[in-house]
């Protein structure tokens, strides 16, 4: 029997509401970069008119079959990284959301390897028909490179201790290929941590980063939505740990300002991209029905007619 893998979408009302200003039904494109389990998708969906559409991107073929249970004609999905919203049409979307980090269909099950807490292989790729897992890049990564990986991507303080145990244990035993053995390694590496954390928090978040490419693909999809937004369409982003939100509020910051050549003072500035509009995290009541969502903080920005 299938495993009825639950998830609940966070932000839910407050994200699909950023895209939608004027309460009237929309009649635009809008864009879920990052499709998940549909909690998003759906709500953008009932918020559209009759001549509305909504285009989804998903890597997780999981996801992508998910998607196929939506019967609508105003919906279609893609079975890509938001890294290729570039492909859309320009000035074409009128409102785009990211819902950064797995979802939780994709932790819980131990087959996709994201989590410490059961047993697997140790994969976390979130598109499990290409690329290579965890567990067969350990096989062959350099120390230095894992060492970097888990300080750069996991802000882990034990970084080159991991990765000195982690190729010890190659040398010794041969690769690491479950979750298991890679929690109980780190564990034995790292003698403190915060209270109620897992030891292995750090260095499992840097290796799936890492292996999805997660950073460098959320700077090409931002870039990228300054092409695909039509002016006033509006920009979502909802990250869940410090390197996403770093990455998405300097990005915001750095296109809702005029820019000026200081070669030529007396030229006009370049025409702000972006407008910033909102920070918003989940209320206290989200939090205790899904503690999964304290740490989400969404974005919002409207694309500018100036900087075009």
């Amino acid at each position: 029997m299938e495993q009825p893998w639950t998830h609940t979408t966070v932000l839910l009302k407050e994200a699909v509401d950023a895209l939608f200003p004027d309460p009237s039904q929309a009649a635009g494109t809008y864009v879920d970069a990052t499709f998940g389990r549909g909690g998003h998708a759906r709500a953008i969906l009932a918020r559209l008119g009759p001549e509305g559409r909504l285009i989804a991107f998903d890597k997780d073929a999981e996801a992508v079959a998910e998607a196929a249970r939506i019967e609508d004609a105003r919906f279609s999905i893609r079975h890509q990284g938001f890294r290729d919203l570039g492909e859309l049409p320009p000035r074409s979307v009128a409102g785009l959301l990211m819902d950064l980090g797995i979802s939780s269909p994709q932790i819980d099950n131990p087959a996709r390897g994201f989590s410490f807490r059961f047993d697997g292989p140790l994969d976390m790729r979130m598109d499990t028909t290409r690329g290579e897992s965890v567990s067969e890049w350990l096989a062959t990564a350099e120390q230095q490179q894992i060492a970097e990986v888990i300080r750069d991507y996991g802000e882990e303080r034990f970084a080159v201790q991991i990765a000195k145990a982690i190729v010890a244990r190659r040398q010794e035993r041969g690769s690491i290929s479950t979750t298991a053995e890679l929690a109980e390694l780190v564990a034995g590496t790292v003698k403190t941590r915060e209270p109620g954390q897992n030891p292995a928090t750090r260095t499992f978040q840097a290796f799936r980063i890492f292996i999805n490419a997660e950073l460098e693909e959320l700077q090409q999809a931002l870039e990228a939505s300054l092409s695909v937004l039509q002016p006033g369409g509006r920009l979502a982003v909802i990250s869940f740990h410090s390197l996403e939100d770093r990455i998405v509020k300097q990005f915001i910051a750095q296109h809702s300002k005029e820019v000026y050549d200081r070669r030529a003072p007396f030229a006009a500035p370049k025409a702000m991209k972006l407008k910033a509009l909102a920070r918003v995290k989940p209320s206290k009541a989200e939090v205790d029905g899904n503690p999964r969502s304290r740490s989400a903080i969404l974005r919002v920005a409207e694309r500018t007619a100036e900087g075009l």
